[in-house]
């Protein structure tokens, strides 16, 4: 599902226009953001949580030359998905 697909799906379900719902769901997309830049956790339950993992800098491989390339360190969000959602995926 894309995020127009969910726009227009939230927009038939609540009877509400679609600039309307587009904006919400900007909104809540924007403050999720916000949140995870800020170093914060994200926990919705039933569904699952956000975090920022921090990667140590490590040895790389190019894959076509093969040659050893440096990757610094990084911060990357990361996913773990919730028991509900886990358990509907995999009925």
């Amino acid at each position: 599902m894309t995020k127009s697909e969910l726009i227009e799906m939230l927009t038939e379900k609540t009877g509400s226009t679609k600039k309307l719902t587009e904006g919400m769901v900007n909104l809540i997309f924007d403050a999720m953001m916000q949140a995870l830049s800020q170093g914060e956790r994200i926990e919705i339950r039933g569904f699952g949580a956000f975090t920022i993992r921090q990667y140590k800098p490590y040895q790389g491989r190019n894959p076509k030359t093969g040659e050893k390339v440096h990757v610094s360190s990084k911060k990357l969000p990361f996913f773990k998905v919730g028991k509900e959602l886990k358990e509907r995926v995999t009925e």
